[in-house]
């Protein structure tokens, strides 16, 4: 079996929900608060280990021959929130992702077309049996979308430098009430701006622009959960590879929400500012990907 307790977690970002015991139906509401106030929860590295054991095995083990029964658990006084892992739902959905990431030859050999194909098919039956599944989590690799950032607010920002011999925290928490609203008020901002920069393009850009693209898909899935969910979006690994002067800086909720401020009374020049340091500084994250 590998040793993978050595490895460094992947450098990715998680949009994650917690939800109160009331959004679950029987019988998972009752695990759920058993889980809750029985169980050790666990860290988030624990289920990165678990998933790099398996993918690491030979033959590899894209997705877990069962779902999770563990969660991400926080407490709001005497209330326990919820964020299952789903990690078996989780690690499907990713597979289908990885035709877009990686070349052919590349995906084949970490990834067997058979092991592909059959992960494929445990995926669709089990879409077939629970037509209404979804993820509690999403995660993005050497990035932050810029739209998860629509959700949450500068003063929602925790950042803790870690000390010595720990790992440094960058998140954001939010509840879901105010997250919807955000969204709400980035699309009117942004589909508003399009409409005036050139209405006769109005349903094509509001369609192709990745941005509004991106964050009604957000929104969707967020009208998917309690409404007295909380939101929380987690740097992750991307801590292990940007330097605390860098994390100290990073204000990137502030500058999302100064450029749809400015889109909103029409001042292109701030927001398109905005924009730039927002893509300069995002974009200087992902090249570190290629770096040997």
């Amino acid at each position: 079996m590998p040793q993978v307790s050595a490895v460094r977690f992947p450098y990715a970002s998680y949009l994650r929900v917690y939800e109160p015991l009331g959004a679950f139906p029987e019988p998972d509401r009752g695990h759920w608060e058993r889980y809750a106030h029985e169980a050790e929860p666990p860290a988030v590295e624990e289920e990165l280990r678990a998933r790099l054991t398996a993918v690491l095995a030979t033959p590899p083990l894209p997705a877990p021959e069962r779902e999770s029964t563990d969660a991400f658990v926080l407490w709001s006084g005497d209330t326990p929130l919820i964020c299952p892992w789903t990690t078996r739902l989780r690690c499907w959905e990713a597979l289908g992702e990885t035709a877009e990431l990686f070349p052919p030859t590349v995906l084949d050999a970490a990834l067997p077309p058979a092991v592909r194909e059959q992960a494929a098919a445990d995926h669709a039956r089990h879409l077939e049996r629970h037509p209404d599944a979804r993820a509690w989590i999403r995660q993005a690799a050497w990035s932050v979308p810029l739209s998860w950032f629509v959700l949450v607010g500068d003063e929602d920002r925790e950042y803790d430098r870690g000390a010595e011999g720990e790992a440094p925290l960058l998140r954001y928490r939010t509840p879901m009430a105010q997250a919807r609203r955000r969204v709400a008020r980035g699309l009117r901002a942004l589909r508003d701006s399009v409409a005036a920069a050139d209405p006769s393009e109005r349903g094509a850009r509001q369609a192709g622009g990745p941005l509004v693209t991106s964050l009604v898909d957000v929104g969707r899935w967020l009208e998917e959960f309690h409404p007295r969910a909380l939101v929380e979006l987690d740097y992750g690994g991307l801590v292990h590879v940007l330097p605390p002067e860098v994390l100290d800086a990073d204000r990137s909720a502030a500058d999302v929400a100064s450029g749809i401020r400015a889109l909103g009374v029409g001042d292109d020049v701030v927001a398109g500012e905005a924009y730039a340091r927002l893509v300069e500084r995002w974009r200087a994250v992902r090249e570190r990907q290629f770096a040997n």
